[in-house]
C-alpha cells in the first residue's frame, strides 16, 4: 500500500490515498500493539501519522495520536502519553462530539497515571458530556466502533487507578459494570478487559468474593484471545488474588489463571 504513495495523482486523489493508507497502517500498528510488538507498533503509528498529516485529515491525525498515547500509557510512559493526547486534542472544533469523547477518555487515563485523580474524573465527565451530544451521521467512519459500551469501559478503565488509590471507587465500578452489560458479542476482547479490571478493583478495594467471580469470568473471556494485553490483565488479576488467598474460590481461580498464562 505504501508503494502507491509514490504514484502520480490529482490533489484530491492523493489526499484520499494518504487517508486510506494511513488508516490501514494505523490498524497494523494497533494489531502490533495488542500483540505486544511495541517497536513495530510505534513505527506503524509514526508512518500513519505522517499519512494523516499529508492528507490534512485532522480526525485521522487525532486517532493515530490517541493510539500512540494509549501505547505510551501501557509501556509505562504516562508523561509522553499525556503530551500525545493533548496534541491530539488541538483544534477540537474540527472534531465531532464522538471523537472528542474518545479523546477525553484517553486523556483521563493519562491523568490517572500521573496521579491527577480529580482531573481524571473531570475528563471522564467531559467525555460523557461530549458523547451525549453525538451526531452519528457526522462521524468519520473510523470512530464507528466507539459506542456507549466503549465509553463506559474506557471511563471505568481510567478511573481504576484512581479507585485503587482510594477515591471514586463506585464511579469506576459502575462504569465497568455498564460496559460489561453493553458490549456486543463481537466485542469479546473489550469485554474481557472490563471483566479483568472489575476483578482487580474488587480484589483490591471492594468485595473480594465478587472479585473472584469476576476473575473467573475474565479468564473465560480472555483465555481464547490472541492478545498480549488481555493476558497481561490476567496477570494483574493473579497479583491481586495473592492478597486474598483465603477467599472462597481463590485457589481454583489461581489455578485457572496459571493455566491461561502458561498457554499464552
Amino acid at each position: 500500500a505504501t508503494a502507491l504513495l509514490d504514484s502520480s495523482a490529482t490533489a484530491q486523489v492523493r489526499d484520499e490515498l494518504y487517508r486510506a493508507v494511513g488508516f490501514l497502517i494505523d490498524i497494523a500498528g494497533w494489531g502490533s500493539f495488542d500483540a505486544g510488538h511495541h517497536a513495530a507498533a510505534r513505527r506503524y503509528f509514526e508512518l500513519a501519522l505522517h499519512c494523516a498529516e499529508q492528507a490534512n485529515d485532522w480526525g485521522l491525525r487525532a486517532n493515530v495520536l490517541s493510539d500512540m498515547a494509549r501505547q505510551a500509557i501501557y509501556i509505562g510512559q504516562p508523561d509522553a502519553g499525556l503530551s500525545l493526547i493533548e496534541l491530539a486534542q488541538v483544534r477540537q472544533d474540527r472534531q465531532t462530539p464522538t471523537v472528542r469523547a474518545m479523546l477525553s477518555t484517553v486523556r483521563a487515563r493519562t491523568l490517572a497515571k500521573v496521579n491527577r485523580g480529580e482531573d481524571c474524573y473531570g475528563a471522564v465527565l467531559a467525555a460523557e458530556d461530549h458523547f451525549a451530544d453525538q451526531r452519528p451521521g457526522e462521524d468519520p467512519p473510523w470512530i464507528g466502533y466507539f459506542n456507549a459500551a466503549d465509553l463506559a469501559g474506557d471511563a471505568g478503565h481510567a478511573l481504576l487507578d484512581v479507585a485503587l488509590a482510594g477515591t471514586h471507587v463506585e464511579d469506576a465500578r459502575q462504569r465497568l459494570r455498564q460496559s460489561v452489560a453493553r458490549y456486543a458479542p463481537s466485542q469479546a476482547r473489550a469485554r474481557a478487559f472490563s471483566l479483568g479490571k472489575l476483578a482487580i478493583l474488587e480484589l483490591n478495594v471492594g468485595d473480594a468474593e465478587r472479585g473472584v467471580a469476576y476473575g473467573d469470568q475474565a479468564v473465560a473471556a480472555a483465555a481464547p484471545l490472541r492478545s498480549r494485553r488481555a493476558k497481561d490483565d490476567l496477570a494483574q488479576v493473579r497479583d491481586a488474588l495473592h492478597r486474598r488467598s483465603s477467599v472462597a474460590g481463590a485457589e481454583p481461580l489461581r489455578s485457572r489463571l496459571n493455566q491461561a498464562l502458561k498457554a499464552s
